[in-house]
């Protein structure tokens, strides 16, 4: 393995990085504490390239932030409001003033859009350039959401308390996959608009650009839909261990969307079905096939609960819900779950995604539902997510791969990597252990393009590290179990595949333990970190 030197003047082209440690599991960063990293060798994710080169910019009381002109009034716009939030999330930790003002000339940190056609051409839609010299830094991108990223690295360049120097040097940066995300479950224990919105802020720091939303489930119904009100009235006053629950209103969820957004994050919204319904079915007779309504439940079993498929008014219901939450939602996709649905046979299942993903097309969005779809017929486009693991049989992996070759892009969310309520060890409290452990390093180390047999990293769309929470009711149990392995997660969506390396990543990871710390994230402290004492 290569080790990334420090000198100045050296190009630090982290995809030139051997991966062979990615791909193993009993990786190990070693007893002593790392030698300091320098600046742009802390840079998480690894970028595509940086070079540490000259002096660098004096970041004090007189530094500006300059938002420089945009193709269009509209764009102008939304780069000075990158340029404000860069303001507002740097202000804190520095204690300087940080005025934000209109046009690229002159000292400061140099926010300017090069549209289509322009050298930011080949760094896409969310990639970015960032150079600091003497007269200041510039982030340059193709897009606000561009600037956004760079804005994020910055960050990391930045003195980590009051004035210094950001290290003179050159980023050149662009994600792998499309689709970096994280999930949470605020159906099993109800959670707050807020805690989710803390939660976007500090994926988003990571390059973490989508927020998938789990919000029905056998325990509870978590958002308000006018059309059948007592879904969230009566279904989402329950949860796991039988707690008072709780839902948001659709006001609640705006905010939510709209604070995601703002910060180049989109959300998916996921309502389970036929599977995973017994909160809808405890709020409405007539969706049961004998019109009995069930008790709520309050436990953590799965599987048990079905949508009655033969009623016409389960269309209705499929209908109206799920155009309620089209209608909120701005981003591309719906998630309609079709996970563990043992309580549909077969037939029954594959009619419902059937008229289930006819909906969805209706209503103007994008499929994307677990990977049991692949058994059925999934719609033109629709996504797959996979959550299977290493003991997942060799008849659902290849009808994946089939999926896959026949067009529809996956998400992958193998359960023995990413899924973050998973126990790290034995002795992890909270978490579970039905995948097996999921230490730190096993979740870094696979490569996202070649896990699947059959499956091309073309048709891999992304990643995403779900946080279920059977036994995660806390914010403190919430981030302990996610981070720090969403950074991993983090890593493995935006870094090329050649700068995938355990040794350099656990060194890099260590050296964002005084970011976390200055965020009051709780974290695991692993043992196969090299963490700064």
């Amino acid at each position: 393995m290569r080790v990334l030197r420090r000198a100045l003047g050296t190009l630090l082209v982290l995809g030139a990085v051997s991966c062979t440690a990615a791909h193993g599991d009993d990786a190990s960063a070693g007893d002593d504490p790392p030698a300091a990293l320098a600046p742009f060798e802390r840079l998480l994710p690894a970028p595509v390239s940086a070079r540490a080169e000259g002096p660098g910019y004096a970041f004090g009381p007189g530094t500006v932030i300059r938002t420089g002109p945009g193709a269009g009034e509209e764009v102008r716009r939304e780069v000075r409001r990158v340029g404000e939030l860069l303001a507002e999330q740097l202000r804190g930790p520095s204690g300087l003033p940080l005025p934000v003002v209109d046009g690229a000339r002159g000292d400061g940190i140099r926010l300017r859009i090069d549209g289509r056609g322009g050298e930011a051409d080949e760094l896409g839609d969310e990639g970015y350039r960032l150079e600091s010299g003497p007269s200041g830094v510039d982030l340059v991108a193709r897009t606000p959401a561009g600037l956004f990223r760079a804005a994020q690295t910055l960050r990391q360049l930045v003195p980590a308390a009051g004035p210094g120097t950001v290290p003179g040097g050159t980023v050149s940066d662009r994600p792998r996959f499309a689709y970096r995300g994280a999930m949470v479950d605020i159906a099993r224990h109800f959670f707050t608009v807020e805690q989710v919105k803390r939660y976007v802020d500090q994926l988003a720091q990571y390059k973490v650009n989508t927020l998938h939303v789990h919000l029905t489930d056998d325990q509870g119904w978590r958002l308000a839909i006018d059309s059948w009100p007592r879904l969230a009235q009566y279904g989402g006053a329950s949860e796991v261990g039988g707690g008072p629950g709780g839902h948001w209103t659709k006001d609640e969820y705006r905010e939510l969307v709209a604070y995601a957004g703002e910060r180049y994050v989109d959300v998916v919204p996921e309502i389970d079905m036929p599977g995973h319904m017994n909160a809808a079915l405890a709020s409405y007779a007539e969706l049961n096939c004998d019109g009995k309504a069930p008790r709520r439940y309050t436990g953590t079993k799965v599987g048990f609960s079905s949508l009655c498929v033969g009623k016409e008014r389960t269309y209705e219901f499929v209908d109206e819900v799920l155009g309620e939450l089209a209608a909120l939602t701005p981003g591309r996709y719906l998630h309609i779950g079709g996970d563990e649905a043992h309580a549909t046979p077969a037939a029954d299942y594959a009619a419902f995604m059937d008229r289930a993903q006819e909906v969805v097309g209706r209503h103007g969005k994008t499929v994307v539902a677990w990977h049991q779809l692949a058994s059925a017929r999934p719609a033109a486009g629709a996504v797959l997510q996979y959550w299977g693991h290493d003991k997942t049989s060799a008849a659902d992996r290849s009808a994946v791969a089939a999926a896959a070759k026949a067009g529809h892009p996956l998400i992958l969310s193998p359960a023995d990597r990413v899924y973050l309520d998973m126990k790290y060890e034995a002795a992890t409290k909270p978490g579970l252990a039905w995948a097996g452990h999921v230490p730190v390093a096993r979740s870094y180390s696979w490569n996202p393009g070649a896990y699947l047999a059959g499956v091309p990293e073309s048709a891999v769309l992304g990643v995403e590290a779900p946080l279920w929470t059977e036994n995660v009711a806390t914010r403190a149990e919430w981030e302990l179990m996610a981070f720090p392995r969403v950074l991993g997660l983090a890593e493995l969506g935006w870094s090329p595949a050649a700068a995938l390396d355990w040794a350099s990543y656990s060194r890099r990871l260590a050296a964002q333990a005084p970011r976390l710390d200055a965020q009051d994230i709780g974290y695991f402290r692993a043992p196969d970190v090299p963490w700064v004492r």
